[in-house]
């Protein structure tokens, strides 16, 4: 399953070369400073290539040259976000982890389901931080749909899709995808809520319609205070950018925005240990989530 707000893209060369130029660090910095994003030393290298597809946009000769189209210039703020564009291309695909899906079909619905049904409520709100190109949403759009011809039957859905890159959320907002995209991706659901466009797949309207997308930097704290009443957040495969100050703030967001009996799904390879004791880690076959408790209360199919 999708993905990220801040993926720093895979290219690189086989053997990276040593970047020795401060102006570097200093974009280094700024990039830390705006988006919580981090290259270490030995990823420098990274830094300096995408950097350097904006000096040649820009005509700009020298690293400390585009220091100042990023810090004084007048269009700072738009080159920023351009930079910030070329370092969070996200790779990811439709139905990425089942066993997650699984868990939340399974476990994390019916359980948030029943509870707010003793309150008379019959509306769920999920989250997708760091949707990318829109892969986890709308596989998200699809699950709900599904399960709104049984158990969610008469429920009403809302998924808020967010991304750092401008690039990967107009991409999303097209919904159009190729085999790889769709590589795990059954016919069953190209079917009923795809329809063929030329050579790839686009995402049916009714589809869309269940999906609000918009930039959002996980890393600004006035914006994040606008995400309240989440019954479920997606996360995956964006922390792993971040270093220990930078997830805390996030996941500290995350935990205030959930609603009591919530959920947080990160990615396989993504853990709060020593960054976060206010969820409980609940375990699945295949998949783990981090759950807001409720006073009193025990999660369903928790190990």
């Amino acid at each position: 399953m999708p993905t990220e707000q801040a993926s720093i893209a895979p290219a690189a060369p086989s053997t990276p070369r040593v970047v020795t130029d401060p102006a570097y660090v200093k974009i280094r910095d700024i990039i830390y400073r705006v988006s919580g994003i981090y290259h270490p030393e030995n990823k420098l290298y990274l830094l300096a290539e995408r950097c350097g597809r904006r000096m040649t946009a820009l005509k700009v000769a020298t690293p400390s040259e585009y220091v100042d189209c990023i810090t004084v210039r007048p269009n700072r703020e738009a080159e920023l976000r351009q930079l910030l564009n070329e370092i969070t291309i996200g790779e990811t695909s439709m139905f990425r982890s089942v066993p997650q899906l699984d868990a939340l079909r399974r476990v994390i619905l019916p359980q948030i389901v029943e509870a707010k049904a003793k309150l008379g409520y019959r509306k769920l709100r999920l989250w997708s931080a760091g949707c990318s190109t829109g892969e986890e949403p709308y596989t998200l759009a699809m699950v709900l749909m599904e399960e709104a011809k049984g158990a969610l039957k008469g429920w009403s859905f809302e998924i808020a899709a967010t991304d750092l890159n401008e690039r990967s959320i107009e991409t999303a907002k097209a919904g159009l995808f190729g085999d790889y995209g769709l590589r795990n991706t059954t016919d069953f659901y190209k079917q009923q809520y795809m329809h063929a466009d030329g050579k790839n797949f686009r995402v049916n309207d009714e589809v869309k319609g269940l999906i609000s997308f918009s930039r959002l930097n996980l890393q600004d704290d006035s914006k994040m205070l606008f995400m309240k009443g989440m019954d479920i957040i997606f996360c995956c495969n964006v922390l792993i950018y971040f270093d220990g100050v930078s997830k805390g703030r996030v996941i500290h967001h995350f935990y205030s925005n959930l609603l009591a009996g919530g959920y947080l799904l990160l990615g396989t390879s993504e853990s709060l240990f020593q960054v976060n004791d206010e969820f409980r880690l609940v375990h699945f076959p295949g998949a783990t989530a981090y759950w807001k408790q409720p006073p009193t209360a025990a999660p369903g199919g928790a190990k």
